[in-house]
């Protein structure tokens, strides 16, 4: 069952075309990696694919119904999406999960509780009372994932959410997120440019160049098993 299907899509800002994708699809509980080089179109066929960029042409289906200014807000939120910069709110650790919840109607209670659990799993139950100007990059975005898995998405955008991170924490970063996302079942696409991210992450990845998919396979398919090595362990083996 396919979960998100795009089609003939197509953003131009200005005279500049920006991408022009045929066909992408991500089947239910599936992890896509996009990768490319800067200025490839990624985030913004990412931010697209989040209906918060509306395309030229084109159509974006969730689980069959077609986007479209009738159901954009309904669609919105069934989604989540995690930036590179963690954009949070000032306030509290736990004041960004339980807000975000509370916006999408999410009773006290469960907010509560849903925080709780997502605070957990990010290791950073500790830093619930911790205003978030005052936490480090890595927590930040630790707080910004708790945020987005919280809102029980069925499908979680993630726009290199790692890039501004040492590399200690990305690492660390990244083994606990591959594992949550299988864990959860959540389709996921996952933006970077950064090759070595994909295994830990994904096990299908699309390569963008220059605004269009050049290629779509498995790791092993797109990259064969010299990517595989970098990694002494990789969970889905």
């Amino acid at each position: 069952m396919k979960m998100i299907v795009a089609e003939n899509l197509v953003l131009r800002l200005g005279n500049q075309e920006i991408f022009r994708v045929d066909k992408l699809a991500l089947a239910r509980g599936e992890v896509l990696a996009l990768v490319g080089p800067n200025g490839a179109g990624k985030t913004s066929l990412l931010l697209t694919l989040a209906l918060l960029q509306k395309p030229t042409a084109g159509t974006v289906r969730f689980d069959g119904e077609t986007a479209n200014r009738h159901n954009l807000l309904a669609l919105r939120r069934r989604l989540a999406v995690v930036f590179q910069e963690p954009l949070l709110l000032d306030t509290t650790v736990w004041g960004n999960v339980t807000t975000a919840l509370r916006i999408r109607g999410i009773p006290r209670r469960e907010a509560n509780a849903r925080a709780q659990k997502w605070l957990e799993r990010f290791g950073i139950a500790h830093l619930a009372r911790r205003p978030a100007r005052h936490l480090s990059g890595g927590e930040a975005q630790r707080t910004s994932l708790a945020r987005a898995f919280a809102l029980e998405p069925e499908v979680l955008f993630l726009d290199e959410p790692f890039a501004a991170l040492d590399l200690p924490t990305r690492n660390a970063l990244l083994g606990e997120l591959g594992g949550l996302l299988r864990e959860a079942g959540v389709t996921a696409l996952f933006v970077t440019h950064d090759y070595a991210e994909i295994p830990y992450v994904a096990e299908r990845v699309a390569v963008m160049y220059g605004g269009r998919i050049v290629k779509n396979g498995t790791v092993r398919e797109v990259f064969g098993e010299e990517l595989l090595a970098q990694k002494v362990w990789v969970p889905w083996r």
